[in-house]
């Protein structure tokens, strides 16, 4: 072959056996500002989209920064061309020396790229290293963390390397920490069942480049996904079944340029048990940066966090309500108490509180008057009003006489005075009171 635009190669001088290596990134085709340069980080390829398939860049970084995972370089191998992609759904943290591995659905209508460990250098001398697997599904560009609650999860490595054969992520050394410095071991992980397993189970049959049966014709086919289904995981967040047949088929945030804009997957051809073509196209939608809880249907956490919010805004307004209620019986009371005190020890003309009025007609009600005007310091005490309950139901005139400064409530057991009874009876209210009887409450400021 022969190319020009490769200084060992111009003047038509050819390639060779061996090929050539051509630095694209300089020349003006890699704008540094936007694309700068990177370490420790994983390249993936992924068929379709452009001529000759694209390479996606996912983490690393300098010794200044780290590569964001929100958003993903893309590399279109065919213009040389480096775009960028944002993705959707909750996404992991920053990290270098991660592995990853493509894996392709049977109809080639996702892949899904499975990215595993690595670290977080910052800060410097605490390097944390992650046991974290998460992926990435292309191209819908949404991120989905594997759930490995409960299994037996490898030490949190950095630096190792994966490879997949079968639909099983082989995983090989690595760096764990100064605990148990570098692992020498291998792990397994199934990339259709989301689980780590003892074992690595070779399936009968595949071609030599290990791609799915339908992609076996097809040069880019991915290899390894030989046996590899769409997780359910996956299914619940771009539609579709276990051989494929994805429903959203673009990113969430639509790219205005690029492979992504112009291009498509390959896709396949796969019929189901049933009969039923399942390669399918769809539109995007845009998903939550939180977890996800896949595909259509109502946000029942977005319910359920609706339902307990107003209900704490309601208990608020009548919490609010009951201390208003609260304050102003209580500020009544004082006052009434205040007054009937007075009355208590004043003369005739002493003006009297609710409490004191309401009980000057009352039955052998006695009070005790200092004759101040004789002179002479001589007390008397009189009855006053023996009959004059006239029109106050409920009174017994037999009422034996009260001591001095002690009254009875108004109206005895009568509905209409009940409602101050708080009041008449001297018991100072309580918020409780309030809060389980508002309208009681109430009831004793309106006829106040």
């Amino acid at each position: 072959y022969t190319n020009n635009a490769v200084e060992d190669l111009k003047g038509g001088k050819p390639a060779g056996a061996d090929g050539a290596f051509r630095n694209i990134t300089r020349g003006g085709i890699q704008d540094t500002a936007k694309f700068p340069n990177r370490a420790d980080g994983a390249l993936v390829y992924v068929p379709g989209f452009g001529a000759d398939g694209i390479l996606l860049s996912i983490g690393g970084g300098t010794n200044t920064s780290f590569s964001q995972m929100n958003v993903i370089d893309v590399f279109d191998i065919a213009s040389s061309t480096w775009y960028k992609q944002s993705t959707s759904g909750k996404y992991p943290s920053l990290r270098v020396n991660p592995c990853a591995v493509a894996a392709s659905a049977p109809d080639g209508s996702s892949t899904n790229i499975h990215v595993y460990g690595g670290q977080n250098l910052i800060p410097y001398g605490q390097q944390i290293q992650y046991d974290d697997m998460w992926i990435l599904s292309v191209p819908s560009f949404t991120w989905i963390e594997v759930d490995t609650d409960g299994q037996s999860v490898p030490p949190a490595r950095v630096g190792h390397s994966c490879n997949i054969w079968d639909g099983q992520i082989v995983v090989v050394g690595g760096y764990t920490g100064p605990d148990l410095s570098c692992d020498t071991g291998f792990y397994v992980f199934s990339a259709t069942n989301l689980t780590w397993q003892n074992n690595f189970k070779a399936l009968s049959g595949g071609n030599p480049q290990n791609q799915q049966t339908a992609q076996q014709k097809d040069p880019q086919g991915l290899s390894g996904s030989y046996g590899y289904q769409v997780p359910v995981a996956v299914q619940k967040v771009i539609g579709g079944s276990a051989n494929g047949g994805a429903t959203i088929t673009a990113p969430a945030q639509a790219a205005t340029q690029g492979p992504f804009a112009t291009g498509k997957p390959v896709t396949y051809t796969i019929t189901d048990s049933n009969g039923a073509v399942v390669t399918q196209t769809g539109t995007a939608t845009v998903i939550n940066s939180g977890n996800n809880k896949g595909g259509g249907g109502p946000n029942i956490a977005a319910i359920v966090a609706g339902v307990v919010a107003g209900f704490f805004a309601v208990l608020a307004v009548y919490l609010g309500f009951c201390i208003w209620v609260y304050r102003r019986q209580l500020t009544l009371y004082k006052n009434h108490v205040a007054m009937s005190q007075r009355a208590a020890v004043g003369g005739p003309n002493e003006k009297r509180g609710f409490l004191a009025s309401s009980l000057e007609g009352s039955s052998g009600l006695r009070t005790e008057s200092t004759d101040r005007s004789s002179g002479a310091g001589a007390t008397s005490s009189r009855a006053t009003g023996a009959n004059s309950n006239t029109g106050r139901s409920g009174h017994n005139s037999d009422m034996p006489p009260l001591p001095p400064g002690v009254f009875p409530p108004v109206g005895g057991n009568s509905t209409t005075n009940s409602s101050s009874e708080d009041l008449m009876s001297g018991a100072e209210p309580t918020f409780v009171g309030v809060l389980m009887n508002p309208r009681r409450s109430l009831r004793v400021i309106n006829r106040d």
